[in-house]
């Protein structure tokens, strides 16, 4: 009988009360093994529910310390932006060797940042690489103004053809339009979740063969909801194409 990520959820709190009444963490590496991709998304989903609630799980982060000193074993990798507004564990309500986090403005993708998820995934076992953007992102305000400066005017050529994709939005297109802000976020997030695939045969191949689920979302910076976004990125159509 094939598990539903609820009841997949429902073991893993046994196993961890059953454990912690022993006065032990349950063994990371059995927890990431035990999980498909499908329940890591269930558990991220579930764990910005509460946080968004405000009731966040308790921890003992001497143990978790503990218990991922021997190596990391988490089951999703989050590519996020650096915005000090976002702090991805925190907003996913996630503990100590939980998740690989890597943070860039834009949340864009270049070579480095591919070959540290494909380490995520292909070496350490990761069921899910989540692309993380958010409202109000400053990055993507500049390149809606497209902002010259230093070594930042290469980042924001990368977000510049999300912000050309945006359709439909009224008012103008720049960075005093909230709305259109956030849906050019919205669109850099499926570029970047095109780009993952596209540089990158080891990640799509493994999302090929359903052994990791490539997800986007948006962090909404105003009431700290994430918004998971469909198979594609976002609804109304394929991914959007970069240069």
């Amino acid at each position: 009988m094939m598990r539903t990520p609820v009841a997949v959820t429902v073991a893993l709190a046994a196993a961890t009360l059953l454990t912690g009444a022993a006065g032990a963490q349950p063994n990371p590496q059995d927890m990431q093994q035990a999980m498909t991709p499908a329940d890591v998304l269930h558990q991220l989903k579930e764990g910005n529910e509460r946080f968004v609630r405000g009731e966040p799980r308790k921890r003992d982060s001497g143990n978790e310390i503990k218990a991922t000193a021997g190596g990391p074993h988490p089951t999703a990798a989050v590519l996020g932006c650096f915005d000090s507004r976002v702090p991805v564990e925190i907003v996913l309500d996630a503990g100590i060797g939980d998740m690989f986090v890597a943070r860039v403005a834009g949340n864009v993708a270049d070579s480095d940042i591919v070959g540290s998820l494909e380490y995520a995934t292909k070496v350490v076992g990761a069921k899910v690489v989540l692309v993380l953007g958010h409202t109000r992102c400053g990055a993507v305000k500049s390149a809606c103004e497209h902002v010259e400066l230093g070594n930042i005017t290469g980042l924001l050529q990368k977000i510049a053809p999300a912000v050309d994709a945006v359709k439909g939005v009224p008012g103008g297109r720049d960075c005093k339009n909230d709305a259109f802000v956030d849906a050019a976020a919205q669109e850099n997030v499926r570029l970047t979740m095109h780009r993952l695939r596209e540089m990158s045969p080891i990640l799509k191949g493994l999302e090929d063969s359903h052994d990791i689920m490539i997800v986007g979302a948006l962090y909404d910076i105003s009431t700290g909801k994430v918004e998971f976004l469909d198979a594609e990125g976002a609804p109304g159509g394929p991914p959007v194409k970069g240069p």
